[in-house]
C-alpha cells in the first residue's frame, strides 16, 4: 500500500511539473500574440524600417536571420555528422577519442559569448572576414556543433549491432554498411540533435553581436561578405537601447513574434522530414 501510495504521489508531482511547464509556455507565447499580432502586417514584413527601427518593416532583419541559419546549416550539419559517425564506427576506444568525446560535451557547456569572441578573433579579424554573413554562420556552426554531434552518435548507437555485421557478412564494405544499414535507420535521431542546434542558433544574440549583425542597415545582403541585420539583435536593441522604447513597444513584441514563428517554423519543417524519414525506415 505505502509503494503504492508513493507511486501515485511521484506521478501527480511529475504531472502537477509537466502541466505548470506548459502553462507557463502557452502563457509566454499567447501574452507575445496578444500585443504583437495587431501590429503585424504585410507591410511591415516585406518593407525596410525607418527611423532607426522605430517605424517601417523588419524585411532585412527576416532576411538575416534566414540566411544565417541556412548558413549554419550548411555548415553545421555536413561536419557533426561526418564527426559522429567517425567516432561511432571508425575510432577505436582509446585514450585520445575518450579525450575527443570530453572536450565535445565541454564545448556544449560554453556560453555563448564565448563563442563570439572566438568567432571575432578568428574569423573577422584573423581571416579578414569582417563582419559578415560568412563569419556569422560559422561562428554559429561552431556553437552547435557539439549538440549535433553528441545526438549523432547516440542516434547511430541505437542502431542494433546486427545490422552492421549481417551486412559485413555478405560481403558489404565499412562505408556500405555504414550508408546502407545504419543511417537510414540513424538519420531521423541525428536530426533531432540537428532541431535542437537550429533552434538555438536562430535565436541567439552575443554571437552575431559580435561578427555580423548590424542594428540599422535598411539594405538586402548581397554577399555572404555582407553584414546584415537579425531578428534577435534587433529586439534586443529595441527593448534595451532603443532612445524611443515606449514608442517601439508595439515592434518589440511584433518582432519576437515573428522570430518565434521563424524558430517554430524552421523546427516544424525539421521535424516533418523526421517523422517522414522514421515512418519509411522502421526496424
Amino acid at each position: 500500500m505505502r509503494t503504492a501510495a508513493s507511486e501515485q504521489t511521484v506521478c501527480w508531482l511529475a504531472r502537477a511539473m509537466t502541466y505548470f511547464i506548459v502553462f507557463v509556455i502557452a502563457f509566454i507565447i499567447l501574452k507575445i500574440a496578444w500585443n504583437g499580432l495587431p501590429t503585424i502586417s504585410w507591410e511591415f514584413l516585406t518593407t525596410m524600417p525607418k527611423r532607426s527601427g522605430a517605424e517601417g518593416g523588419i524585411l532585412p532583419a527576416i532576411v538575416g536571420t534566414l540566411s544565417l541559419v541556412l548558413g549554419t546549416i550548411a555548415v553545421a550539419l555536413p561536419l557533426g555528422m561526418a564527426t559522429a559517425i567517425y567516432l561511432s564506427e571508425y575510432a577505436k576506444a582509446a585514450r585520445f577519442t575518450r579525450t575527443i568525446r570530453l572536450a565535445i560535451v565541454t564545448l556544449a557547456g560554453v556560453p555563448s559569448i564565448v563563442f563570439g569572441l572566438f568567432g571575432l578573433g578568428l574569423f573577422v579579424i584573423f581571416l579578414g572576414f569582417g563582419a559578415s554573413i560568412l563569419a556569422g554562420c560559422l561562428t554559429l556552426a561552431c556553437m552547435i556543433l557539439p549538440t549535433i554531434i553528441v545526438t549523432s552518435e547516440e542516434a547511430l548507437r541505437a542502431v542494433p549491432q546486427s545490422f552492421r555485421e549481417g551486412s559485413l557478412a555478405l560481403g558489404a564494405t565499412k562505408w556500405q554498411t555504414i550508408r546502407k544499414n545504419v543511417l537510414p535507420y540513424s538519420v531521423s535521431g541525428m536530426l533531432t540533435g540537428s532541431i535542437l542546434g537550429i533552434g538555438r542558433a536562430a535565436g541567439e544574440t552575443a554571437p552575431i553581436l559580435l561578427t555580423v549583425a548590424a542594428f540599422y542597415l535598411p539594405k538586402l545582403p548581397k554577399s555572404i561578405f555582407d553584414q546584415v541585420m537579425a531578428l534577435p539583435y534587433h529586439l534586443y536593441i529595441l527593448v534595451t537601447q532603443h532612445p524611443d522604447i515606449a514608442k517601439v513597444k508595439p515592434m518589440q513584441y511584433a518582432t519576437a513574434l515573428v522570430l518565434l514563428a521563424l524558430v517554430l517554423g524552421v523546427n516544424l519543417a525539421a521535424i516533418l522530414l523526421r517523422i517522414h524519414i522514421r515512418k519509411k525506415y522502421r526496424w
